[in-house]
């Protein structure tokens, strides 16, 4: 019989980490194999509406609460031509798409996106393509999507259909340029010159737009650190975040080092922090860069099978990891360290939204929720709030990451709903945990939902044919008593705890 250990979670209403800005649940479509192609866009399939957007999975976007969508890359933009996907689409050229080895017809374009947008209940966060292209093609695009009239390039945008501008408000300055592996790929000093210059102008063009510079692709970098601190002290004042990226995966099927990965991304914030407030001091500004986590998630499953691919052929099944429950519950203490930056951190993306390293699958006859669905789901409909600074007293277990925290939890609270939420992870294979709460400061709130997700076999996947295999369970195993919470917690298992009045 598995035994029962306990934790302490410490937590004061008065004392918040931050707002949580709703940005922090985003995600990402790129032009990728079966994300826009297939996933959000299927011509002619009965599932999809008259402009060839899938309804199932927009249904399943609009659950989740998507608030903002990273388009069109990812490696995909660093050779991108973005006048080619606006304008008569029969005109549109098809293009040999050397980031990802594929025919890219342009058939979905920056039109069509943007009215999808609209669907998902979302907004677009704008990427340009600073690695083949530059300076002038940043301010055109901006030009062509945010001012209204009398001018070649919104001229153009209303001849082409669009009348009114599309008014996007935040936009990449290109995509991993750090990387060897990007087109268009430039040292530090390299890429901060053109994104300063990029920005500048963009923001000549639109005041009111804010820009995401390129930080390092992940901590692992060689350039690391010296790379953030290079591209702001030469764009501080244009920039208003740096981006971050890091995937995590367990090829080597060790699922303690496996969750314990967020330890490394809680170190990888901390650090990115501590770059910024060096480049602040430096500049001697009251100007404080935020932080873009605009790609992680887990990406591992699918690395093999997509070695195999046959090259230059239109969206082929690529980066179709399925996910299992481990998968899910790294995913969950991934979303508790975000959370647990939210003064800092405030744009996220999971990388992807549809089909590619995404929490939604589709087939020709239907949609259904892969396993890290359900912890992004429920993160961006009950994580919405006032982010409190929450202490954990836990065992803690040693992984390659240094010692990790058997429980994971961070704790929001919504003033004016009166309600508070509790997320909970815990890593522990074998034991359950009782978590216990001094909750005198939220005197008369009770529980009124424990959701956990968890299972016998780490393994366990969800698929069309057995779509609910991993899903979350109301399980009742909280109460108050006396101004304490008392909450069961099972081994392998994300939490929910909602409080309210």
């Amino acid at each position: 019989m598995a035994a029962t250990q306990h934790a302490e979670l410490f937590l004061d209403r008065h004392i918040p980490v931050g707002e949580t800005d709703e940005r922090i649940f985003g995600s990402f479509i790129e032009h990728l194999g079966r994300a826009v192609y297939e996933g959000i866009y299927q011509p002619g399939n009965p599932l999809s509406d008259k402009d060839g957007s899938r309804k199932d999975t927009l249904e399943l976007i609009r659950e989740i609460g998507v608030p903002i969508v990273r388009y069109p890359g990812g490696n995909f933009v660093s050779d991108f031509h973005w006048e080619d996907s606006v304008g008569p689409v029969v005109q549109r050229p098809h293009r040999i798409e050397p980031a990802w080895g594929v025919i890219e017809t342009n058939e979905f374009g920056l039109h069509e996106f943007m009215d999808w947008t609209k669907k998902a209940n979302t907004r677009c966060m704008y990427t340009v393509n600073l690695g083949t292209r530059g300076i002038e093609d940043a301010k055109n695009v901006v030009e062509y999507c945010n001012i209204a009239k009398d001018t070649y390039y919104s001229d153009l945008r209303r001849r082409n259909g669009q009348e009114t501008p599309f008014g996007i408000h935040t936009w990449c300055l290109g995509n991993e340029m750090d990387g060897p592996w990007q087109m268009g790929h430039k040292t530090a000093e390299e890429y901060a010159r053109v994104a300063h210059e990029a920005g500048k102008l963009m923001k000549w063009i639109d005041p009111s737009i804010e820009l995401v510079a390129c930080g390092s692709s992940n901590s692992h970098m060689p350039t690391f650190g010296t790379w953030e601190a290079t591209v702001l002290k030469e764009g501080y004042d244009t920039f208003d975040y740096i981006s971050m990226h890091t995937y995590y995966g367990n090829p080597e099927n060790n699922t303690t080092d496996f969750l314990a990965s967020s330890v490394d991304m809680d170190q990888f914030i901390s650090a990115v922090v501590a770059t910024c407030d060096y480049v602040q001091a430096v500049h001697h500004s009251r100007k404080q860069i935020n932080l873009s986590f605009d790609e992680w998630n887990v990406w591992y499953h699918s690395n093999e099978q997509d070695q195999k691919l046959e090259k230059w052929i239109q969206h082929p099944h690529q980066l179709e990891d399925v996910y299992n429950l481990e998968d899910a519950l790294l995913v969950g203490s991934m979303l508790i360290t975000l959370l647990r930056h939210a003064d800092r951190v405030k744009i996220a993306c999971l990388a992807q939204l549809v089909n590619v390293i995404a929490p939604i699958m589709t087939s020709d006859r239907g949609a259904w929720k892969q396993t890290i669905f359900y912890p992004y789901m429920e993160a961006s409909r009950y994580g919405r709030g006032t982010v409190l600074q929450t202490l954990v007293q836990t065992p803690v277990y040693e992984s390659k990451y240094g010692d990790a925290p058997y429980i994971d939890s961070v704790a929001i609270k919504d003033e004016e709903k009166e309600t508070l939420t509790i997320f909970a992870v815990n890593k522990n294979l074998t034991d359950d945990f009782e978590l216990t709460a001094d909750l005198r400061q939220f005197e008369g709130y009770t529980v009124k939902e424990h959701s956990v997700l968890t299972g016998e076999d780490l393994k366990a996947t969800n698929t069309e044919e057995h779509p609910d295999t991993i899903a979350p369970m109301i399980s009742g195993g909280s109460r108050v008593e006396d101004g304490r919470l008392i909450a069961h917690l099972p081994a392998r298992s994300w939490n929910v705890i909602r409080l309210a009045k």
